[in-house]
């Protein structure tokens, strides 16, 4: 097992190497490529990655708390049963990764493209996802409680019993999805019937 802490890296390639099992505290990666590198099973806490390159990149049952990803690239990644806790995920693109199994415990998932992928059953609750792409997502029986969702995209995205209560909906097109069996709260059932230009006393 190695460790990294404390370290600055710009422009490296790590493309290919097996970096399972691993411990990186307080490091910062910018511009690195992490291309069909094995990461499984690592451990970040209060790392930053900034535009990093992990396409084909394997992070089963890694674990990540308050590290943040940024505008990375995770197309065609493994993450199955890793686990997000707090981190800053903002404007990243997991189109195409595989992600059962995994766990998002809080954080900012701000303009992050969650399209295609499968979510169904998470807690996902108090999560910001503003602006985030769901696009053709299964988000089934999800738990959705007090989530920022202020102009996501949810056009074919599965909503069957997902728990939307306490959710900001604001800015998303309603009219375009089907909430048929999701839990909604008052306020959120207005705006619906808003949606369809129902008058609300």
């Amino acid at each position: 097992m190695y460790q990294y802490s404390d370290q600055k890296y710009d422009s490296v390639r790590f493309d290919g190497q097996d970096l399972r099992y691993g411990e990186i505290v307080r490091c910062t990666f910018q511009n690195c490529t992490f291309m069909n590198t094995a990461m499984d099973e690592i451990d970040t806490s209060h790392c930053r990655f900034i535009e990093c390159d992990f396409r084909g990149v394997t992070l089963n049952g890694s674990i990540h708390t308050e590290s943040a990803f940024e505008n990375c690239r995770f197309d065609g990644a493994n993450l199955f049963a890793a686990k997000f806790s707090m981190c800053k995920m903002t404007g990243s693109d997991f189109a195409g990764a595989q992600m059962d199994g995994i766990t998002l415990s809080g954080g900012d998932w701000t303009y992050t493209n969650l399209s295609h992928t499968k979510l169904g059953r998470q807690d996902l609750r108090g999560i910001r996802f503003y602006e985030t792409d769901f696009s053709n997502s299964d988000l089934a029986k999800a738990d959705l409680r007090d989530c920022d969702m202020t102009g996501v995209s949810l056009a074919g995205t599965k909503l069957q019993g997902t728990d939307l209560r306490g959710a900001v909906l604001e800015g998303i097109d309603l009219k375009s999805i089907n909430v048929q069996g999701a839990r909604m709260d008052r306020e959120q059932a207005v705006l619906f019937m808003r949606s369809y230009g129902a008058k609300v006393d």
